[in-house]
């Protein structure tokens, strides 16, 4: 027997696996330290594997008389070895690891796509005075559907616009009571508004059309545009003021479509969380 390992010795590869049983195989060692040649499936003694070890490591800073842990030795032959020889438990780990990156990419790559389509068609814009009361109040921050794909403005349309007359371009926001080739009338004495000679049902407002801003009435709503009034028709600047006057269809920003968060009551001081919802 000892002649055999002695030939073994002398043949062993350069890299030898050595296999441990969970359980200790019988042998002369005391403390059970022995290992399995897997090249001739013979028991090695604790000595006898150090041995091995030392020289599968290259036997560089390590002696035959120095203790060297197995677990040690795996560290060596798993660094040491092509991925394709490592045990099938550590290629399944680096496989799930790889999936849940590939995941995660995914994710992130799919966020960001969703990110850039709502900035393209939708925008937010919080609201800035009293005069679309009651249906809007300052503070309040709405969603807008964005002018690139909103291209077709019908009466009762809320509407963000920017006119380059008024204030610099500051960001208005009206409802729209009548478009292009449409005749507008108001009695403001009645405070009631005519489209096209029909008595328009205005629900949505807070106070009657009385105020009397300059434009001559009635009008003809030019080709690509909107006529615009707040719905708090006492208290708001609109198309019936030569400030703003007829909306150019290419100064519309968008459409608003949700509120999102309302803005605090003036009297209370708190916000009204039961608006929040689809605007009409």
């Amino acid at each position: 027997m000892e002649n055999k390992e002695m030939n073994m010795e002398d043949t062993l590869p350069e890299k030898q696996e050595f296999i441990v049983p969970d359980t200790p195989v019988p042998g002369d060692d005391a403390q059970g330290k022995v290992g399995i040649d897997s090249l001739s499936g013979m028991p090695i003694l604790a000595d006898k594997l150090q041995e091995n070890i030392v020289e599968a490591m290259g036997g560089e800073n390590v002696s035959a008389d120095e203790e060297f842990s197995l677990s040690e030795f795996y560290g060596y032959i798993e660094d040491n070895t092509e991925p394709e020889n490592r045990p099938a438990a550590r290629r399944s780990e680096k496989k799930k690891s790889n999936t849940v990156l590939s995941y995660l990419h995914d994710l992130v790559f799919g966020l960001v796509a969703i990110l850039l389509v709502f900035m393209l068609l939708f925008h937010g814009v919080v609201v800035s005075g009293p005069s679309m009361q009651n249906t809007l109040v300052d503070g309040d921050y709405i969603i807008l559907l964005s002018n690139v794909f909103y291209r077709n403005p019908q009466p009762g349309d809320i509407i963000v616009a920017s006119k380059d007359s008024f204030r610099n371009g500051e960001p208005i926001i009206k409802r729209v009571i009548a478009t292009e080739g449409q005749r507008v009338d108001i009695n403001f004495v009645t405070g009631i508004v005519y489209v096209d000679g029909v008595a328009l049902e205005e629900p949505y407002t807070k106070t009657p059309t009385n105020l009397y801003e300059g434009i001559a009435f009635p009008l003809i709503v030019d080709e690509g545009c909107v006529f615009v009034m707040g719905d708090n028709r006492n208290d708001s600047k609109d198309s019936r003021s030569p400030e703003i006057g007829l909306i150019d269809c290419r100064e519309i920003v968008g459409k608003a479509l949700f509120l999102a968060l309302p803005g605090k009551n003036v009297n209370t001081d708190k916000r009204d969380f039961n608006r929040i919802g689809a605007l009409w």
